[in-house]
C-alpha cells in the first residue's frame, strides 16, 4: 500500500466538489503527515480489490460532516454483491426485506421502506409496486430492478442536511454511477454467470447472467462515453404455508364467531380475560418463480474546458417476472371440533396460541391454480451541467425526467387464482406445535382421499394491478469558498419537483364457490399427483407424519380451456373476455395524484478549532412547500348480491371521479458538528428536521367501496388529501476512532420523536344505501321456514322461492330489505408522538498486510410503538423496528478473495392487518443468513468466481399475536453463481 499527501488549491478543491459522488456533500478534509485535518489537504490511498473498496467506503464516512456510511464498488462494474439490497444490509443499521430469496427493500433504523428516500445521483427516484389484490400504496423502491454493474457507490446519509432532497425519515440512500471522465481512457469488462438454484421444480437449475462495460475518453480526455448492459434470467421455487385469510381473534368470553365451545373438546379453554385467534384457513403453496432482468445505462460527458463539464445520461431497467402456483388449501368458517391451545393466565395481557385445531367446515378441499405475469419498467433521462464560475464559486444546473411503471404482462393479469375443487372434507385438524403446521383432512365415507374423478372447479379470480409514477425535478446548486474567516463555504439551492402517480386495480372474480359444471366436465388427466410431505423437508417437524401425503396439481391453460368448453356448452359469460377467462381491464379503483414541491436552501460550512482542536460546524436550513391535488375513481352503486354461503358482491353501474385538494410546508433545520479530539479520533453531533409523505392510498381523493362484502357489513377506504407527513426532530451522537489503514470503531446513539404518525380512523355508517338480503322480509320467511339461519340453506330457499332478479342473482330490495352497513377506513394524523432511539457499533479492521480483514457491527433499536398483542382496537404502530447484526471476514492477496458475510435480524412486526383486512399484526421471526463469496484472479485481465447465497438454506417465518399463529412458513433453498469476467 503507497501513500502520499499533496495541498489542493481552490479549483482542485472545486473539481473534487463537482466530480465527487454528489454535489450536496462538500469536499472535506483528510489526514496530512502530521495528523492534522484540514481544508487543504487529503489523503489518497492506493490499494485494490476488497481493502481499497473498504478504504473508499471508510473515507466518505470519516469525511463527512453528519452521520454517513458507504459502500464502494472494486472495480468499475464490480460491486460486492450482484443484489445492491444484500450488498446494503452489510451497513450498520440497514436490515432488508426478501423476496423470492432475494433482497429487494430496505429498513434502516427500524424504519421500513417507505420511510427511506432512494436517489440516484442526486436524484430523486420513481418506484412502481404492485400488490395482489390492490392498488398499491408504497412509494417504496424495490432494489431488485437493478443490476449492481452500473452502481459505483451506494452513500447511506443517516442524518440530514438542507441540501439533501426531503421523504427519508430512516434515511436518504444515494446511488452513484460510474462517469467516463471520472475513468479516463479505456475501461472495458464483459462478465458472464451462471446461476444455480436448484429449488426450482420445473424451471431450469442453471439460467444464464450476462453483463458488459465500455467506457473511454476522448480528445485529450474532454470527450466521454459510457455505456453499461446485463441480462440476467432465474429460475427459482419457494414452498409455503400460509394463513392468508387471516386469523379471527376473540376475547375468551367473546361468544361470537369461531368461539370455542366449552364441553371439554378442547384443553386449555381460554378464560374471560384472555385473548385467543381461530385460523380462517390452511394453504400450502408451491411456487415457481421465472424472472428476466435487463439494465442498460449510457452516459455522455463533455467538457468543453476545465471549468465546464455536461453529462447526459440514461438509465433503463426492465424486470419481467412469471409466477406459476399450485396450492392445496381448506376454509375455517368458524366451526371448532377438537383441540388444544397454549395455557393462559386469564389476566390482562394474555394471549394464547393454538396446539391442535380441528374445524368441522365443510366441504370443499381447494386446488388452486395461478399463473400470472408482471412487467416493472424503469426510464430516467438526466442532464447536468457542472460550471466553476471562478476559484469561489461553483454553479450546477441538473435536471431529469424519470418514470416507473409496472402491471401485467397479459390478459391474464398481474395475479390470478383459479379453483380446483373436491367436496368430500368433513372435517380438518392441523397441528401448530411446531415451526411448520401439519393439517389432516377427514373424508367423507367411501371416500379415501383426493380423487381427480371427483374434481370440478369452484370460483376464479383474475386480479389486474397497476402503478405509473413520474418524477420531472429541476435542481439549481451552488457552492460558494471563502478565502478567509471560519466559514469556508455556503452552499445554496433550490428544486422544484412534480410527481404524479397512479395506483389502479381491477378484478374479475367469479364467485361461483359452489362448483362450477360436474367432475365429469373436467378430463381426469388433467390432474397431476404430486407428493407433499417431501416438499418440506427442511421444515417439517416429528409430526410430520400426519401431513396430507400428496396433492393435485394442473396448468393454468388445461383449466381455461375446460372451464371455457363448460361456459361454451351452458351459453354462459365467464367475465369481460366473454367464455374465455381474463382480467378486468376497465379500473374499479383508480387513484390518480399530483405532488407539486418547491424547495429552497442555505448552508454554512465552519472550519475552527476549539483548543487546538479541529472543529467542523455546517447550519443549514431548508424550506419545503407542498401542493396536492388527488382524484379518485368511486363507483355508482346499485345493489347488492348474494353470490356465497357469506360472501356478497357490491354491485356497480359504472365510475366516476372525484377531486381533493391539500398542502403543507416546512421549515427543516439541520446542524451537523464535528470535531477531532485527538489525531484520527472524532466526535459529532447532529440534530435535524425531516419528513416521510403518506401513502398514495392515505391521501386518495374519494370514497372507494371494496367489492367484496360480508353479511354482518361490507368494507371501504375513504383518502384524505390534507394529511400532514410524518415529521421527525432527530437528535444523532457518534465517536469514531480511525486507528489503521482501513480501520476504524464506531459508536453512535440516535433518537427520533415522531410526530403526525398516521394512522387509520374507521366509522361505520349505511353509505350508498346498499340494500342487503339478509334481515329482510324473505330472509325471515326463510329462517322460519327451515328452522334455521345456516347461511348456504336460507341462501337454497331464496333460489327454490325464485326470489332472483333478473340476471337470477339474490339481491337487496330498496325499501324492503335493511341497508348495509358499512366499515370505513380513513387515514388520519394522530396527535400522540412517537419515539425511537438506538444504538449503533461497528468495527472494521484489516490485519496489517496478512491479507485478513473483519467487520462487525450491531444495531439496537428501541421504542415506544410496540404493538399490544392484547389489544383488539386499531393500533398506532411504526413497522419495522428490529435489532440487526453482521460479521463478515475475509482474506484477499494479488490472486485470491474469499468472503463470508453474515447477517441477522430480530423479530419485526410487518403488518398491522392480516389477509382479511382486520385489526391482526403479522411478525417477522427472527432470521439470520450466510453468503460466501470466492474469487481466483488468473491472470491481470481475467477472474473466476463463486457466489453463494444463503448456504446454509434458512427457512422464514411469520406470525400473528402468537408464535403458534403461523401466517407464512417459507422454505428457501440456496443459491450459488460461477462466472468468469475478464477487463480489457
Amino acid at each position: 500500500m503507497k501513500s502520499k499527501t499533496f495541498n489542493k488549491t481552490r479549483l482542485a478543491s472545486s473539481l473534487s466538489l463537482i466530480l465527487g459522488a454528489m454535489a450536496t456533500m462538500p469536499a472535506l478534509a483528510q489526514d496530512n503527515d502530521d495528523g492534522e485535518v484540514t481544508a487543504g489537504n487529503f489523503e489518497v490511498i492506493e490499494v485494490s480489490g476488497i481493502r481499497e473498496s473498504l478504504t473508499k467506503s471508510m473515507l466518505t464516512k470519516k469525511a463527512a460532516s453528519g452521520v454517513v456510511d458507504a459502500i464502494s464498488a472494486e472495480d468499475i462494474g464490480k460491486f460486492p454483491d450482484t443484489n445492491l439490497a444484500e450488498s446494503l444490509q452489510r451497513i450498520t443499521g440497514v436490515s432488508i426485506d426478501r423476496s423470492n430469496g432475494e433482497g429487494s427493500k430496505i429498513t434502516v433504523r427500524g424504519f421500513g421502506p417507505d420511510y427511506n428516500l432512494v436517489t440516484l445521483n442526486g436524484r430523486q427516484m420513481p418506484a412502481a409496486n404492485l400488490e395482489a389484490t390492490g392498488a398499491s400504496s408504497s412509494r417504496s423502491f424495490d432494489f431488485a430492478n437493478l443490476a449492481s454493474e452500473g452502481v459505483s457507490a451506494i452513500e447511506v446519509y443517516k442524518t440530514s442536511r438542507a441540501a439533501q432532497p426531503t421523504g427519508g425519515i430512516g434515511s436518504t440512500v444515494n446511488l452513484v454511477t460510474a462517469k467516463p471522465l471520472s475513468n479516463p481512457g479505456l475501461k472495458a469488462s464483459v462478465g458472464v454467470k451462471g446461476v444455480i438454484d436448484q429449488s426450482t421444480e420445473t424451471g431450469s437449475s442453471v439460467t444464464p447472467e450476462l453483463s458488459g462495460i465500455y467506457s473511454q475518453t476522448f480528445n485529450d480526455d474532454t470527450f466521454g462515453i459510457q455505456l453499461i448492459g446485463s441480462y440476467q434470467e432465474r429460475d427459482a421455487g419457494v414452498n409455503s404455508a400460509e394463513t392468508g385469510n387471516g386469523w379471527y381473534t376473540i376475547k375468551g368470553d367473546g361468544g361470537d364467531w369461531g368461539s370455542l365451545p366449552r364441553d371439554g373438546s378442547f384443553e386449555n379453554i381460554p378464560g374471560p380475560n384472555d385473548v385467543y385467534s381461530v385460523p380462517r384457513n390452511l394453504a400450502y403453496n408451491v411456487d415457481e418463480f421465472r424472472r428476466t432482468r435487463m439494465n442498460g445505462q449510457l452516459t455522455l460527458q463533455y467538457a468543453p474546458t476545465d471549468d465546464i463539464t455536461t453529462t447526459l445520461d440514461y438509465t433503463y431497467s426492465e424486470l419481467e417476472t412469471q409466477t406459476m402456483r399450485q396450492q392445496i388449501s381448506t376454509w375455517f368458517n368458524g366451526v371448532p371440533a377438537y383441540g388444544e391451545y397454549t395455557p393462559g393466565t386469564n389476566e390482562e395481557g394474555s394471549v394464547m396460541g393454538p396446539v391442535i385445531y380441528a374445524d368441522n367446515t365443510c366441504c370443499d378441499i381447494g386446488l388452486g391454480t395461478s399463473d400470472y405475469g408482471a412487467v416493472n419498467e424503469n426510464k430516467s433521462l438526466g442532464f447536468n451541467v457542472e460550471w466553476i464560475a471562478s476559484d469561489n464559486l461553483t454553479l450546477e444546473l441538473d435536471y431529469h425526467d424519470s418514470q416507473a411503471e409496472a402491471g401485467p404482462k397479459n390478459d391474464l393479469g398481474s395475479n390470478n387464482v383459479i379453483s380446483g375443487v373436491q367436496f368430500d372434507r368433513v372435517q380438518t385438524e392441523v397441528d401448530y406445535s411446531q415451526d411448520f403446521p401439519v393439517m389432516s383432512i377427514v373424508y367423507a365415507d367411501g371416500v379415501n382421499g383426493l380423487d381427480p374423478s371427483r374434481m370440478l372447479t369452484s370460483g376464479t379470480s383474475f386480479r389486474n394491478s397497476y402503478m405509473k409514477s413520474d418524477i420531472n425535478q429541476l435542481q439549481f446548486r451552488g457552492n460558494y469558498y471563502l478565502d478567509s474567516g471560519i466559514v469556508t463555504s455556503i452552499d445554496f439551492g433550490l428544486a422544484g419537483t412534480e410527481v404524479e402517480n397512479r395506483s389502479a386495480y381491477s378484478v374479475a372474480q367469479r364467485d361461483t364457490w359452489g362448483g362450477y359444471g360436474a367432475p365429469e366436465d373436467y378430463p381426469d388427466d388433467i390432474f397431476m399427483q404430486r407428493d407433499l410431505p417431501g416438499l418440506f423437508d427442511d421444515t417439517l417437524g416429528s409430526n410430520g407424519g400426519d401431513l396430507e401425503p400428496f396433492y393435485y396439481a394442473t396448468s393454468m391453460q388445461d383449466f381455461l380451456s375446460a372451464i371455457s368448453a363448460v361456459a361454451v356448452a351452458n351459453g354462459d359469460t365467464l367475465g369481460p373476455c366473454g367464455t374465455e377467462l381474463c382480467m378486468d381491464p376497465n379500473y374499479q379503483v383508480d387513484r390518480r395524484t399530483k405532488e407539486t414541491m418547491w424547495a429552497v436552501y442555505g448552508q454554512a460550512n465552519l472550519e475552527f478549532e476549539i483548543g487546538q482542536m479541529p472543529s467542523w460546524l455546517t447550519v443549514g436550513l431548508r424550506y419545503e412547500d407542498t401542493e396536492v391535488e388527488s382524484a379518485a375513481q368511486v363507483p355508482d352503486i346499485t345493489g347488492l348480491a348474494w353470490v356465497g354461503a357469506n360472501e356478497f358482491s357490491v354491485l356497480d353501474d359504472g365510475f366516476t371521479f372525484t377531486n381533493l385538494d391539500g398542502g403543507y410546508d416546512h421549515f427543516l433545520p439541520s446542524v451537523d458538528f464535528k470535531m477531532e479530539v485527538v489525531q484520527d479520533w472524532f466526535v459529532r453531533a447532529s440534530y435535524s428536521k425531516t419528513i416521510t409523505r403518506p401513502g398514495y392510498s392515505d391521501i386518495q381523493g374519494g370514497l372507494t367501496v371494496n367489492q367484496l362484502a360480508r353479511a354482518q357489513e361490507g368494507s371501504g377506504t375513504a383518502g384524505n388529501p390534507n394529511l400532514l407527513p410524518f415529521e421527525s426532530t432527530n437528535i444523532d451522537l457518534a465517536t469514531e476512532f480511525y486507528y489503521g489503514e482501513g480501520s476504524y470503531v464506531s459508536v453512535a446513539y440516535f433518537d427520533k420523536e415522531v410526530e403526525n404518525f398516521i394512522g387509520t380512523n374507521t366509522y361505520t355508517d349505511t353509505l350508498f344505501d346498499i340494500a342487503t338480503p339478509i334481515g329482510g322480509p324473505r330472509y325471515q320467511e326463510a329462517v322460519e321456514a327451515l328452522g334455521t339461519d345456516d347461511a348456504a340453506e336460507v341462501r337454497q330457499y331464496f333460489f327454490d322461492q325464485g326470489y332472483v332478479n333478473a340476471d337470477g342473482q339474490i339481491v337487496g330490495i330498496d325499501g324492503e330489505d335493511p341497508l348495509l352497513p358499512i366499515r370505513v377506513t380513513q387515514a388520519v394524523n394522530s396527535d400522540d408522538s412517537r419515539s425511537v432511539d438506538g444504538w449503533e457499533f461497528a468495527v472494521q479492521h484489516l490485519f496489517s498486510d496478512t491479507g485478513f480483514g473483519v467487520i462487525l457491527n450491531y444495531t439496537m433499536v428501541d421504542g415506544d410503538v410496540e404493538y399490544d398483542n392484547y389489544s383488539l382496537a386499531t393500533q398506532f404502530v411504526l413497522l419495522g423496528l428490529s435489532d440487526t447484526a453482521n460479521a463478515v471476514l475475509f482474506y484477499e492477496n494479488d490472486d485470491w478473495e474469499v468472503r463470508a458475510a453474515w447477517n441477522w435480524r430480530d423479530k419485526f412486526l410487518t403488518s398491522t392487518t392480516d389477509g382479511n383486512g382486520l385489526a391482526n399484526p403479522i411478525y417477522t421471526e427472527e432470521y439470520d443468513q450466510l453468503d460466501l463469496n470466492v474469487r481466483y484472479q488468473v491472470n491481470e485481465d481475467l477472474e473466476v468466481f463463486v457466489e453463494g447465497i444463503n448456504v446454509t438454506g434458512e427457512y422464514q417465518r411469520t406470525h400473528g399475536r402468537h408464535p403458534n399463529m403461523l401466517v407464512g412458513i417459507y422454505d428457501v433453498e440456496p443459491r450459488y453463481n460461477v462466472g468468469v469476467r475478464y477487463s480489457f
